[in-house]
């Protein structure tokens, strides 16, 4: 690494209740591995994702080619295009999260830049990632701002900021010998603390079952405010999730951003969803906060509306907005793992 880091220069990662320009989403391709034979019908929650997006902010989405574009036009057909922009970003899966830039802002400045951490499809679970992986200095490229690289291997979905000098994330992915067998766990809070602009690492352990990215905070627990997080935990004794939700949870009791303890909300988790022998990583912690409104994975399940009705008390000047993910679980994440925040000038 040479130069200033971003820290050093004063950047720092928003909170994602700050205000936002845009919401950048990665349109998935039909022949994709990340929906198998149910591609057509995650498109429904697709649109209604966008719909509620656009009421809040620009939605600026990413295509690898003219026809791809007309098929995304089409899913979006009747909804006001003025709010909607395609980018030439080409991309292997949809999950913006995780290979889409992370943006940094000055208080003291109006011009972002993005940091451009290096990829490897979740420890190389999924090849080919070759596009997934320079999307970040693309996006950089198209809105002309500069960039910033760590050269360590991190996913969007492995860590959440308080906007304040705080970022929780989980030991289980981001110490996972799959990301970065050369860093030691002091070398990667360097990094954190360089390219995010923050001072209190907070560390959970284990992640849900059926969570292919070993453990992404954003299906754990999220800031909700400078000093409340929200995280799930499950009731079922029985159910695989319960010990290790009980420990971050313990951990979180423990935990202090400054001197002052983190105020700790608890959401349920929904019943276990199997599909094809498979257990999905189906988790209300995966919402993601726009502007005017907070997308909550609904599932059909009674704990929705509890969620949703702690959610709205969380966020009393958003709309909170539940929406059927029981399709979209299947490509093993939602609504947060789906986008990646602008920050307004």
């Amino acid at each position: 690494m040479t130069g200033p880091t971003p820290a050093a220069l004063g950047y720092r990662m928003l909170a994602e209740w700050e205000l936002h320009a845009a919401t950048w989403l990665s349109w998935p391709r039909r022949e994709g591995i990340s929906f198998p034979d149910s591609f057509d019908r995650v498109l429904p929650a697709l649109r209604a994702m966008v719909e509620a997006l656009i009421e809040s902010e620009q939605v600026c989405i990413n295509v690898c080619n003219g026809a791809h574009e007309a098929e995304a036009r089409e899913v979006l057909r009747g909804l006001p295009v003025e709010r909607i922009s395609f980018h030439l970003v080409r991309t292997n899966e949809p999950w913006c999260r995780d290979h889409g830039p992370i943006f940094l802002k000055r208080d003291s400045d109006p011009k972002i830049a993005v940091v451009d951490w290096d990829y490897n499809a979740w420890g190389n679970k999924y090849p080919p990632f070759n596009l997934d992986e320079i999307v970040p200095t693309r996006v950089a490229e198209i809105l002309n701002v500069p960039v910033f690289y760590p050269h360590m291997i991190l996913e969007g979905g492995s860590i959440d900021v308080n906007g304040s000098g705080a970022v929780l994330t989980t030991e289980c992915c981001l110490l996972n010998k799959n990301r970065n067998p050369n860093l030691s766990r002091g070398e990667i809070e360097q990094r954190l603390r360089d390219y995010f602009g923050v001072r209190d690492i907070l560390w959970l352990g284990d992640g849900i079952a059926g969570d292919d990215t070993d453990g992404h905070i954003d299906d754990l627990a999220r800031f909700v405010s400078e000093q409340m997080v929200v995280t799930v935990v499950e009731e079922n004794r029985d159910d695989e999730n319960y010990e290790p939700l009980q420990q971050n949870l313990a951990r979180l009791r423990e935990m202090k951003i400054g001197r002052r303890n983190i105020e700790i909300v608890t959401l349920p988790m929904p019943k276990k969803i199997v599909r094809e022998g498979l257990r999905l990583p189906a988790s209300y912690a995966n919402f993601y906060i726009a502007n005017n409104c907070v997308l909550v994975p609904a599932f059909a399940d009674p704990a929705d509306e509890i969620v949703l009705s702690i959610l709205r008390e969380c966020f009393p000047q958003r709309r909170v907005i539940g929406i059927d993910c029981r399709e979209l679980i299947w490509g093993l994440g939602t609504f947060h793992c789906l986008t990646q925040q602008q920050p307004a000038p």
